[in-house]
């Protein structure tokens, strides 16, 4: 085997080690002495050029002019001693330029790198970890600026994404280990009480494990959506609301739960799939959080020039805004928390929030005057040849 193919792969730590370089500190310094050189220089040659063209060459004394005696005339080299003259000082012009740009170009090119120092200095802290630092550097607006501003908040979202996965993780946690335990429990009294009644054990067993079932399915459904590994496709929001609240038909009429729906072609791109997922979980929650009878869920779509829009409205409890801004967190089941044969494993929501970003779109959620909720769901329109859907009605 050659040397070559032994070679264990570098890390990621080892594969951005560089070789030291030039400071850019230094490189400014540099490059401002050098221009400030090259300008001097421009300088100093213009202003030869400009004694050259109105000196002349040599100058003749003529006899009786001066205290020359008559019988001679002289001539003097006028620019070769102009040029004895010159260049010493030209040398020593340049000496000073050299000196003074890389004194003030040092010291510039600190001054102006400070902020960028204390954004490395705050990138390196983040990346030990800690997420609550800030930058918060002050002075006008320029790059360095919006370059700390912009990081300040790349900083705010990621301690929040992270808080909100910490959470995340700790209620599922808590959720998937319910139903095990629950599990546990019954075969423990199983097996300590073998004259039980199987049948009911076997019942109880099979909830407990269809709630597991579903929740795995609900995480994997929300993995999914906020991964969006999906392919998108032309969809007609209207058919599939209108697919949605066919198929939950049968659980609003033993709620005594009424469903109007209504809407015209709506188009859009995504994933057929995982927008049916968002409508059911809408109308779902619409018909089991509702009035304890005669109640009704209202489920209109909407086409406007930038944006189709789905909108789910359900009677109900009243709410306040600060409890409905909640409703969208995982597991979260309202203000109680209610569990019941069809409460979901609260990720309904959340769900959707994940499908609607996914899709580009915005989840809003605000409660009604008389009582329950207004879901809205807007995505961006996409025109496709699809015949209207006309208006219905359905319930029991």
């Amino acid at each position: 085997m050659s040397d070559t193919a032994s070679a264990p792969k570098p890390t990621p730590e080892e594969a951005v080690n560089r070789a030291p370089g030039l400071s850019v500190r230094l490189k400014l310094t540099l490059s401002y002495a050098g221009f400030l050189m090259l300008a001097g220089g421009l300088l100093l040659a213009v202003v030869w050029v400009f004694l050259l063209r109105y000196v002349p060459d040599r100058m003749m004394i003529i006899p009786g002019s001066t205290d020359i005696p008559l019988s001679e005339s002289v001539v003097f080299p006028i620019r070769s001693g102009l040029l004895h003259v010159f260049a010493p000082k030209a040398a020593a012009a340049l000496a000073f330029l050299l000196v003074f740009g890389l004194v003030g170009g040092w010291l510039l090119a600190g001054w102006m790198l400070a902020p960028l120092n204390r954004i490395t200095e705050a990138t390196r802290v983040a990346a030990s970890g800690s997420l609550a630092h800030r930058i918060r550097l002050s002075g006008r607006r320029d790059e360095f600026r919006e370059l700390a501003d912009a990081f300040d908040a790349m900083l705010g979202r990621l301690e929040a994404h992270v808080a909100e996965q910490q959470r995340f993780a700790a209620n599922a946690s808590h959720e998937l280990r319910t139903p095990l335990a629950i599990t546990k429990t019954l075969l423990d009294v199983a097996r300590h009480d073998p004259d039980r009644d199987t049948g009911e054990l076997i019942d109880r067993l099979r909830a407990v494990n269809t709630r597991a079932i579903d929740l795995t399915e609900a995480l994997l459904v929300l993995s999914r959506a906020d991964n969006r590994s999906f392919s998108s496709e032309h969809v007609d929001l209207s058919l599939v609301a209108e697919e949605a609240t066919e198929t939950l038909l049968p659980l609003a009429e033993r709620h005594g739960v009424t469903i109007e729906t209504s809407g015209d072609h709506s188009p859009t791109i995504g994933s057929p799939a995982l927008l049916l997922q968002m409508a059911t979980n809408l109308v779902h929650n619409a018909i089991v959080h509702n009035l304890p009878e005669d109640g009704s869920v209202w489920v209109t779509t909407e086409t406007r020039p930038d944006a189709v829009v789905l909108t789910v409205e359900n009677t109900g409890e009243k709410y306040d805004p600060p409890s409905v801004s909640t409703l969208v967190e995982p597991f979260q089941r309202g203000a109680e928390r209610v569990r019941n044969d069809h409460g979901g494993v609260g990720l309904g929501l959340a769900i959707v929030r994940s499908i609607a970003h996914a899709h580009d779109g915005t989840l809003t959620l605000t409660p009604r005057g008389d009582g329950g909720l207004r879901v809205r769901v807007e995505l961006p329109v996409r025109h496709a040849k699809v015949p209207p859907v006309g208006s219905s009605t359905v319930g029991s």
